[in-house]
This record gives structure tokens, C-alpha cells and sequence, in this order.
């Protein structure tokens, strides 16, 4: 059993490391990055809590590296803790202060591998978004020609491609070259959302719970990584239960 609980909280250019031991502090003190990464690895294994945030999941695996038993606590649970004005000093105090509340309930966080799991996920939907807002914006500048998008016409690429071919429309070759740029990148957007595709496959396949979920009906790769991540969050399901 730990008798030492240090509350972290990682501010933008310090790391502020705040040390307790019996409910009484020790040291409360600023570190840069690479000095807390050494603290890290010379001190005894102790209890880390860090407030969550962009960076704690990657100090959490460096800290449970070298033994200590680290854990994450919720931003909005220090908020309340926190007593007199917000400083690095402070936010640190509270970090260890909320550590020791009676049931205090800690944030599971996440490994590497589910880092990278999680990041080919918003990849994917940054190039859909993007893709989405490439063709609405070409439609709309379209539209504005009163060329219209209709299935018909072969939707937006054939009338794009309709537009580009017909030498008679009156449209200036510079408007045309803008527009098969456009045209262009719109495809290169939707190439990359299907090798984000093959990449969240080939992921999927190689982790066992993704694989697990993919046997049951309907499951893709990309839904089965989004499904271990939510169940992932709710405790329901470990790595390698099944």
C-alpha cells in the first residue's frame, strides 16, 4: 500500500508535481517535461493522479512504466476541489486532494494502442467531413451558374465533367482550371477516406476484441473499433476477456 499520493497536473510549458504523504504536503514544485520524465523514473513507485487532459494519457503509460500506480481524475472533479484562485500550485493540490475523496471514481484512460486506434478513426472522419464540405461547396458555386445536380445528369460528376467538356457554355479557361482543381481534390479526399478504410481494417484484424466484434452481424472494421472504444469507456469489456 502506497503511503505517498502525488497529484500532477500538466500544464502547457511546466509540469506542476505536487507530492503528499499522510494528507500532508511534502513538496509542490514545477518540472519541465524532461526533468518530471527523470523524477519519474528515480522515484518509488507511488500513487500519480493526473487531471485529464490532451497529454495524461501519454504520462499515465510513462508513469505506469516505471512502476508507479497512475491513474487519471476528471477536470471538472479538481474544479470542485480546488480551493482559492486557479494556479499551477493549485490545480496540483486539488489534484491530490481529490485523489484521497472517499469513492472517488478515477477515468480509465487509454494505451497506446488504443490511442492509435482511436486517432485512424478521426482521421477518417476529418476526410469525410471534409469531403462532405467539398461537394456541397461545388455545388453551391454550381448553383449559382443555375447549373443544377440532378441523378440524371449523372450527379455532381457528371455535371462537373459536363461542364469541363462543353466548349460552348461560355465559362473562361481559368474558371475551368479552378474548377477541375476542385474537382480533383474532391477525388483525392475520397481516395484517402478508402485508404483510412484499409488501415482501420488491416487495425481491426490485428486486435483480438476487434475481431471478436466483427464476427457478430453487420459489424464492419470501422464499427468495430468505434464499439470496443465505447465499451471500452464503460468497463464493460477488458482486453483479451474473450
Amino acid at each position: 500500500m502506497y503511503n505517498i499520493i502525488t497529484g500532477v497536473d500538466l500544464a502547457k510549458e511546466e509540469i506542476q508535481v505536487c507530492v503528499c504523504k499522510r494528507y500532508k504536503v511534502q513538496s509542490n514544485q514545477a518540472m519541465i517535461p524532461t526533468e518530471f520524465g527523470s523524477w519519474l523514473a528515480l522515484s518509488k513507485p507511488m500513487i500519480i493522479v493526473f487531471e485529464a487532459c490532451s497529454t495524461s494519457n501519454y504520462w499515465k503509460q510513462k508513469a505506469l512504466e516505471y512502476g508507479h500506480d497512475a491513474r487519471l481524475i476528471s477536470a471538472k472533479l479538481v474544479a470542485s476541489v480546488r480551493q482559492n484562485q486557479k494556479t499551477d500550485k493549485n490545480d496540483a493540490l486539488a489534484v491530490a486532494q481529490a485523489a484521497q475523496l472517499t469513492d472517488v471514481s478515477f477515468i480509465n484512460g487509454k494505451s497506446k494502442e488504443q490511442q492509435e486506434l482511436q486517432t485512424l478513426v478521426r482521421l477518417r472522419e476529418l476526410a469525410v467531413k471534409h469531403k462532405v464540405a467539398m461537394q456541397q461547396q461545388i455545388k453551391s458555386l454550381l448553383l449559382e451558374f443555375n447549373i443544377r445536380v440532378s441523378s440524371s445528369q449523372g450527379g455532381l460528376s457528371g455535371v462537373v465533367e459536363g461542364v469541363l467538356e462543353d466548349a460552348e457554355n461560355g465559362f473562361s479557361m481559368v474558371f475551368r482550371q479552378a474548377l477541375n482543381t476542385s474537382w480533383q481534390q474532391l477525388q483525392r479526399g475520397i481516395e484517402s477516406i478508402k485508404q483510412y478504410d484499409l488501415y482501420l481494417e488491416k487495425a481491426a484484424n490485428q486486435h483480438k476484441t476487434c475481431k471478436s466484434l466483427q464476427a457478430l452481424e453487420g459489424v464492419g472494421p470501422l464499427n468495430a473499433v468505434k464499439r470496443r472504444e465505447s465499451l471500452h469507456g464503460t468497463g464493460l469489456w477488458r482486453d483479451g476477456a474473450i
